[in-house]
């Protein structure tokens, strides 16, 4: 009889270890392993985070939060990435991490942090990663980063892949100009995509490039490709969030607005402006008032 009860009991708690594990596997962080699963599968959605807030918001929809360089044009004003520090991108991605618990966050390496050799590359992704406890670091370029990816990953530095349009290099190609549009330069970038495959890259940006060209890459390598002004096919998409909820004015073709957030806060700019004007705010319901006085009765 006590083997049958203790026997149950055993299935029963068995039943709810399982339970419990399986929801707490539902609601841990991604990993770079789990992006790198999702190729060829669910695809994979991607968005930039630069701040706690925006993070927290897009925590539960996003697989991949991309904390990039491109806070340097969007949250600084500046007319490119190029001045952008390590010490910012530490900054930002310490906020994303901190208020985020299931996306894989992934930091962008600044310009010049990462080019002059192995060594310099290993000791600022270490810093990177240490001291914001992201996921993994991206950089750009394909083939000539080979060494450099590959020193990473063997050194526990997981590394994303940013080929096609890199912008990085926007004075070197004399602007932001969309790659692939002539054949002839397919081999380069398919070489690219898999030199980084086999420098041991979890995945791979495919930007600003003719769609057929996105595509043969995605076909062409076992890792995940991220698309934004790819191709559809793509084993995942990623946008800028805030052209995408429109708080900049960026046109890019690329670009899809799915909200117009900055015209809801100008909106709410405008009437907070009337009510302060008008004396209309702060009402009673805004402002504090005195404690009761309490009178002492006296003996």
């Amino acid at each position: 009889m006590n083997f049958i009860i203790n026997a149950n009991l055993s299935i029963s708690f068995g039943w709810k270890n399982r339970y419990l594990w399986t929801i707490n596997r539902a609601m841990k962080r991604k990993s770079v392993i789990d992006i790198k699963e999702m190729k060829s599968k669910l695809p994979i959605v991607c968005l930039t985070a630069y701040t706690a807030t925006i993070g927290r918001f897009l925590d539960s929809e996003a697989d991949l939060l991309l904390v990039g360089d491109s806070l340097g044009m969007v949250l600084y004003d500046h007319e490119n990435t190029l001045t952008v520090t390590l010490q910012q991108m530490i900054n930002h991605a310490q906020a994303v991490v901190k208020s985020t618990s299931k996306a894989c966050v992934v930091t962008d390496m600044p310009f010049g942090t990462y080019e002059e050799s192995v060594d310099v590359a290993f000791k600022n992704a270490a810093k990177v990663m240490k001291e914001t406890n992201c996921s993994a670091i991206k950089l750009e370029g394909g083939q000539s980063m080979f060494d450099t990816v590959k020193y990473l990953t063997e050194r526990g530095i997981p590394v994303m892949g940013h080929i096609g349009l890199q912008p990085q290099s926007v004075l070197v190609d004399g602007g932001y100009k969309i790659k692939g549009r002539n054949k002839f330069e397919w081999s380069k970038f398919i070489d690219d995509a898999r030199a980084l495959e086999e420098a041991g890259a979890f995945s791979v940006v495919l930007e600003g490039m003719a769609e057929p060209l996105a595509a043969e890459i995605t076909e062409s390598i076992s890792i995940p490709t991220i698309g934004i002004g790819a191709s559809s096919k793509c084993d995942g998409q990623i946008l800028v969030t805030e052209d995408m909820i429109g708080l900049t004015d960026v046109s890019a073709k690329f670009v899809k607005q799915y909200i117009n957030i900055g015209e809801l806060i100008k909106s709410a700019a405008v009437e907070y402006r009337k009510e302060v004007v008008n004396r209309d705010f702060p009402t009673k319901d805004h402002v504090y008032g005195m404690k009761p006085t309490i009178v002492k009765k006296e003996k």
